[in-house]
C-alpha cells in the first residue's frame, strides 16, 4: 500500500493528496484496502466490534420494528442493507423475519466489498433468498426500507484546520516512504459552501473533519428511493456538540487490533479508519434530497421503543451460563446507561409520506 500510495502522492499537483484520497485508497483500493482484502475485520479476531456482533438480538429486534412497519403501511415488504459486513445483522434479521411473518422478504445487500460478499453468501446462502449488488445506483428504482449501521463514519472526509485565523486543509505528502501531514491554504469551495451552510466558525488551532461523500452517498439514496424509510445508525455529533471544546481535535481515528490509534496515517490498508458524522448536516442534506425528518433517537432509546424489554420479560432462565441467561445479559448490554448503545444513534428519515397515519413504533 505504501508504494502504492508513493505513487498517487507523486503524480499529485504539488505532490498532495487530501485526507479524502488518502482514506479513499486505504480503505477502499480494489485489492490493497483495507475493507476489500481478504481479512478478518469484525469481531474478536479482527480490528472492532459492532453491535450486530455482539449478539443476534440488535438484527431480531430490527426485524420485529420492520415487520410493524409494513403492517401498518402499503410499503412493500422490502428491505435493503447497505455495508452489511460480515452478514450477521441480516442473518439474525432474516431468522426473525421468517419466524415471525408469514409473507416472504425481499432481503436486498448493498456490498462493494468482495470479501464481505463472500462471507455473506457463507452465512446466509444455504438458508435464506438474498440478493448482493455492488451499488447503490443498481437498486434502481426502490420502495421499502434502506438501512445501514455504521456506513457514513467509514466513508473519507476531508480534513481542515484554523491556524493564525486563518484556514487551511491538512494535506498528505510522503518523503523516505514516511506519509506526513501538510496543511495549505483553503481553497476548495464545496468545503467553504458546506461551512458557510452550516454557520461553521472554527476556533483556533481546532481541526474539523468535511464529510462531502457523506452528502453525495445520501443524495444516491434519495434518487432511488421512490417511497420508503431511510433508516441510519451511527455516531456522530450535532453541531453545537462538534463545538465543545473536546471536539478540538476533530474525530478522526483508526481502529488496530481493537485499540485506537490517533495517527490514521499508520497502517495504511491494515486498519479501520473512522470519523463521527455530521447529523444536523445528514438532516438537512436529506431534506434537500426531499427525505423528511422524521426522528433521532440513541440506540438504547430506539432499542426500548422497538420492545427489546419483551425479550427479558418472555425468557428468563435462573441458570447463569445458559444461552437464554446470555442473550438476556447481551440484551442488557444494549440499553444499560453509558453503555454501547449510548454512543450511537438511530436517525430515521423518509419519503412519500409513508408513515403520517401511523405509530412508528408499538411502544
Amino acid at each position: 500500500m505504501i508504494t502504492y500510495l508513493k505513487d498517487v502522492i507523486l503524480d499529485s499537483p504539488g505532490q498532495l493528496i487530501t485526507y479524502a484520497d488518502y482514506i479513499n485508497a486505504a480503505l477502499y483500493h480494489p485489492k490493497l484496502g483495507y475493507y476489500m482484502k481478504d481479512k478478518q475485520k469484525i469481531g474478536r479476531e479482527g480490528d472492532f466490534i459492532t453491535t450486530s456482533n455482539v449478539s443476534d438480538i440488535f438484527g431480531r429486534t430490527c426485524a420485529k420494528w420492520f415487520a410493524h412497519v409494513v403492517q401498518k403501511t402499503l410499503l412493500p415488504h422490502v428491505f435493503c442493507e447497505v455495508g452489511a459486513g460480515n452478514g450477521r445483522f441480516a442473518r439474525a434479521f432474516l431468522d426473525e423475519w421468517n419466524e415471525r411473518m408469514p409473507t416472504p422478504l425481499t432481503y436486498i445487500i448493498v456490498e462493494s466489498s468482495p470479501y464481505h460478499r463472500k462471507l455473506q453468501k457463507e452465512l446466509l446462502d444455504k438458508d435464506f433468498m438474498f440478493t448482493q449488488v455492488a451499488s447503490i445506483e443498481e437498486l434502481g428504482s426502490f420502495e421499502g426500507m434502506i438501512f445501514s449501521n455504521e456506513l457514513f463514519d467509514a466513508l473519507p472526509v476531508h480534513v481542515i484546520e484554523k491556524e493564525n485565523g486563518k484556514l487551511y486543509e491538512v494535506m498528505i505528502g510522503i518523503n523516505n516512504d514516511q506519509l506526513h501531514e501538510v496543511k495549505v491554504h483553503l481553497t476548495n469551495p464545496a468545503i467553504h459552501h458546506f461551512l458557510k451552510e452550516n454557520k461553521f466558525e472554527l476556533k483556533e488551532k481546532q481541526r474539523l473533519e468535511i464529510p462531502l461523500l457523506m452528502g453525495d452517498m445520501l443524495d444516491d439514496i434519495a434518487k432511488i428511493l421512490v417511497k420508503g424509510l431511510v433508516v441510519t445508525v451511527d455516531y456522530g455529533y450535532t453541531h453545537e456538540e462538534w463545538k465543545l471544546p473536546s471536539r478540538i481535535k476533530g474525530s478522526l481515528r483508526g481502529y488496530y487490533q481493537h485499540k485506537m490509534i490517533e495517527n490514521v496515517l499508520q497502517y495504511p490498508g491494515e486498519m479501520d479508519i473512522t470519523s463521527h458524522i455530521h447529523f444536523d448536516w445528514l438532516i438537512k442534506r436529506g431534506e434537500q434530497a426531499k427525505l423528511r425528518f422524521i426522528e433521532k433517537l440513541r440506540q438504547d432509546e430506539f432499542l426500548l421503543k422497538t420492545g427489546i424489554l419483551e425479550e427479558l420479560q418472555d425468557h428468563y432462565d435462573p441458570n447463569p451460563f445458559s444461552e437464554t441467561s446470555k442473550r438476556n445479559r447481551a440484551i442488557r448490554s444494549l440499553i444499560v446507561p453509558g453503555g454501547m448503545s449510548s454512543s450511537f444513534h438511530v436517525l430515521i428519515q423518509e419519503k412519500g409520506n409513508v408513515i403520517d397515519q401511523i405509530e412508528l413504533f408499538t411502544n
